[in-house]
């Protein structure tokens, strides 16, 4: 018996560039939740920018690729990167030229703009925002740090950190996150929390860095829109979020009645 749904938000709840739920995907989730199924919204964006959808209210927010998750009453995980770490990925950005977005649960700020991630902010919606204090907030806790590269320019990005890790959710971009962090540790925090079983768990994704929380629950859904590593991880594939792949999901497998 499913308990709890975790849902990645830009190509799974959300086509890219749209800022609303589709009207079958909005019934979804309030099927779901009539049926006492608790809705988890599993994010890369950071807490800040998580989108709040008329007519539906999730119960828990999985934000910061996991290193930031509360619900309603309180904070159930909270993982900052170090301060030494922090400094580091942002030194050593600066020194490929590079954009640097830093985020909490309270702020987003980056220091300049590159087309990459002002592209990519414009296809969430999110307004990029550049701060004449980013060296000042820096030193407050960050939980990701966001950059554009390539595979190649891991290693020096993450050159002389000592608990960090990158997750990439496409090929041009990356956050980085503490080394502890991630989807994946994320959701057995909150299946802890809640007492529930991987087994009555079940999250749907498209991006790179959904496979291990696709892996950790007891069904994994990949999107039909996500890239073929995605799928090969999952249980299961869906249609395509264009398609309304998560209402025909449980329309098929008997959760409601079709809208």
């Amino acid at each position: 018996m499913i308990k709890i749904v975790f849902f990645d938000i830009d190509g799974t709840l959300l086509d890219f560039g749209h800022k609303e739920l589709s009207t079958k995907t909005l019934y979804t989730l309030k099927q779901l939740q009539k049926n006492g199924i608790l809705l988890c919204m599993a994010t890369g964006r950071g807490y800040p920018s998580i989108p709040h959808f008329e007519g539906i209210e999730f119960d828990i927010f999985l934000t910061f690729n996991g290193s930031y998750v509360k619900n309603h009453k309180e904070v159930i995980r909270k993982h900052p990167l170090t301060q030494t770490d922090t400094a580091c990925i942002i030194h050593n950005l600066k020194q490929m030229n590079r954009a640097v977005i830093i985020s909490n649960e309270n702020m987003l700020a980056a220091n300049k703009i590159e087309p990459v991630l002002a592209d990519f902010f414009a296809l969430e919606n999110i307004e990029m925002p550049i701060s004449e204090d980013f060296d000042k907030l820096c030193a407050n806790d960050i939980y990701q740090i966001m950059c554009a590269c390539t595979e190649e320019e891991y290693e020096t990005i993450l050159r002389g950190t000592k608990s960090t890790k990158i997750t990439a959710w496409w090929e041009k971009g990356v956050d980085i996150i503490p080394s502890g962090s991630g989807k994946d540790a994320a959701v057995i925090d909150v299946l802890n929390y809640y007492g529930f079983s991987t087994d009555e768990a079940i999250a749907f994704g498209d991006g790179y860095n959904d496979i291990e929380m696709l892996k950790t629950v007891g069904t994994g859904v990949a999107m039909g829109n996500a890239n073929k590593e995605v799928k090969n991880s999952a249980d299961e594939i869906c249609k395509s979020v264009g398609e309304d792949g998560i209402y025909y999901y449980f329309l098929e497998r008997n959760f409601f009645e079709a809208l």
